[in-house]
């Protein structure tokens, strides 16, 4: 409680907000590519698009493309209206977020464009969050996309040099997730898949790091380090989530994060989860690592998580994309990958 005004202060701990009244999430969409759809989670996915170039002429059209037909996809399952919506918060991994930007000209929607890399669905879900629960606005859409072959252009090789990849390397999907965060005040024509209860926004963490190939190890420690706060802040242990669930550290991440946290005193493993282990199938999809990019945590949140939160088999979940904060100039000019990761605590609505 604020002594000075009386009201439920909000903000908890050093990096934590806790909703007193929490945004909703009403609508969730995903859209994958034909490797996303193939793999074990491709069933729970609203589209599978076989066409990577999805009908236009490069990469980072198709990735345009795919923002637009989720937003528009999510947004007809909300049951409002564009002018409903107030704000949108959006990002992908392209340089001055190109995919975001022209894939959102059509919606005519006032839009926070994002860049947190691979986190950058977390970072929205907490931004968008605090402006519904803040009462700036009663609708916000909250999406992300990546693109293998866009990601792949920029970031590493293009696809025609036919490199080798590293077991440590990540496939970056080809997907975007978007949800529609309402105020806990509005009524829908369909009950709410969840509610955010709080947000912990993670800090860059750089350990110094330089192996692109290995992003996983890159991240592991930020994705600690966000896990830990949003310990403290609330002051809970890994028993009070059924799940917690990273973006995509991969399986060298995955064992990085597990055992630093049980040096900590934690053992999560029982309840843990990571977006990018569970998009494909290594062995038999040659994924190497698991999967990556901005669209590999906003699909399966919207297209895996959300659902099992909605039926109350997890009632409280930890949801805490990662990102590695690097571009070709930092990394060509020597620089380290540093990370970070934003925790959003996802729950089982009160009104089934």
């Amino acid at each position: 409680m604020d002594e000075k005004t009386g009201t439920l202060r909000k903000q908890r701990g050093r990096a934590s907000v806790v909703f007193e009244n929490p945004p909703l999430i009403m609508a969730a969409a995903s859209t994958v590519g034909k490797k996303e759809g193939d793999g074990p989670l491709g069933v729970f996915f609203d589209r599978v698009e076989l066409d990577p170039m999805l009908g236009k002429k490069s990469w980072e059209e198709a990735e345009s493309e795919l923002q637009s037909r989720t937003a528009g996809l999510v947004i007809e399952k909300s049951g409002l209206s564009k002018e409903e919506i107030r704000y949108s918060f959006a990002g992908d991994l392209l340089a001055q977020l190109i995919a975001t930007s022209f894939g959102n000209i059509n919606l005519e929607i006032p839009m926070f464009g994002l860049y947190g890399a691979c986190s950058t669905m977390g970072e929205g879900l907490g931004l968008g969050a605090m402006c519904v629960e803040g009462g700036f606005a009663d609708h916000v859409l909250v999406g992300a996309s990546s693109h293998f072959a866009s990601a792949e252009k920029q970031f590493r090789f293009p696809l025609e040099y036919g490199n080798q990849r590293p077991y440590s390397a990540t496939w970056t999907v080809t997907g975007c997730g978007a949800v529609i965060v309402s105020s806990g005040d509005c009524q829908g024509k369909e009950a709410p898949l969840a509610k955010i209860t709080a947000v912990t926004t993670g800090k860059i963490v750089d350990m110094d790091f330089h192996d692109s190939m290995n992003m996983g190890a890159a991240m592991a420690m930020a994705a600690l380090d966000t896990i830990l706060q949003n310990f403290r802040d609330l002051g809970v242990d890994e028993t009070h989530y059924d799940k917690i669930i990273t973006g995509d550290l991969g399986t060298v991440g995955r064992r990085l994060l597990l055992d630093y946290l049980m040096k900590a005193g934690y053992r999560i493993e029982s309840r843990y989860m990571d977006c990018g282990i569970e998009m494909f199938s290594p062995e038999e999809q040659d994924t190497h690592a698991g999967g990556s990019g901005c669209g590999c945590s906003a699909a399966v949140l919207c297209g895996f998580v959300l659902p099992k939160i909605r039926n109350g088999e997890w009632k409280r979940v930890l949801f805490l994309p990662t990102g590695a904060l690097l571009s070709t100039v930092s990394f060509n000019e020597g620089k380290s990958v540093p990370g970070i990761a934003h925790g959003v605590v996802l729950e089982t609505p009160d009104f089934l």
